[in-house]
């Protein structure tokens, strides 16, 4: 029995590295790079504003600089100021609502979260087009620690997650 597993693995083998040879040299699947036309060359990335009813004041800065780096460093765009960039980003923070309860003990709150909200504006100069989409994303927190406690422990990852929502979104179509 199994010799006769290892001769059907062995008969397998060549067929899946010739598989994945030609997938891998075709870019068929490609999940690390962003997928970008070849005429387009240009972003100017816009300040992301913060519109929501509470403000943390660092997340906006923060959140446009991290941005700014990923898109900077994992494509070949040029940044650029001009209004004429083939690709121009801006965006807004619509929700910062630290208020909700979602884990109950003992009578009592033992879990809140904290969800934020950015909407994002894609203007495609060269195709003469606007694509507009939201990323909202939630974070649990303890309920033993204040809003600003919170804030200190959460901002990094809401920083990471909203960004690499809004480069996917833009450029791997997710």
């Amino acid at each position: 029995m199994i010799l006769m597993s290892k001769l059907k693995i062995r008969r397998i083998t060549p067929y899946l590295l010739f598989i994945a040879a030609i997938c891998s040299s075709c870019g068929i699947y490609k999940f690390n790079d962003a997928v970008i036309p070849t005429n387009i060359k240009t972003v100017k990335i816009g300040f992301i504003e913060n519109k929501a009813r509470y403000v943390n004041p660092q997340l906006s800065p923060k959140l446009t600089d991290k941005l700014l780096v990923k898109i900077t460093s994992q494509t070949k765009l040029t940044r650029t100021n001009s209004d004429e960039a083939d690709y121009i980003i801006s965006g807004a923070i619509t929700n910062y609502d630290p208020s909700q309860t979602v884990g109950v003990s003992a009578q009592q709150a033992s879990t809140n979260r904290l969800t934020v909200s950015v909407h994002i504006t894609l203007r495609k100069t060269l195709e003469n087009k606007i694509e507009e989409f939201d990323v909202s994303r939630s974070f649990d927190f303890s309920a033993n620690l204040t809003l600003q406690q919170a804030e200190g422990q959460l901002l990094d990852e809401v920083i990471r997650n909203l960004t690499d929502e809004i480069f996917n979104r833009i450029f791997n179509n997710w």
